[in-house]
């Protein structure tokens, strides 16, 4: 019976694992979308007009 539940917890500590790496990946990638999004105008190479 106990080895019965240490394989049930080590399966269940993978899948666990498993879903950690998942949501920091998906939330690495979303962050360095809305980076690119973000990111400022092309210059053109004429200067700003500032008042």
């Amino acid at each position: 019976m106990t080895k019965n539940i240490k394989g049930k917890a080590a399966i269940a500590g993978a899948i666990g694992s498993a879903a950690i790496a998942a949501a920091l990946l998906y939330a690495s990638k979303r962050k360095e979308k809305k980076q690119a999004a973000q990111s400022g105008p092309v210059p053109s190479g004429e200067k700003p007009e500032t008042d």
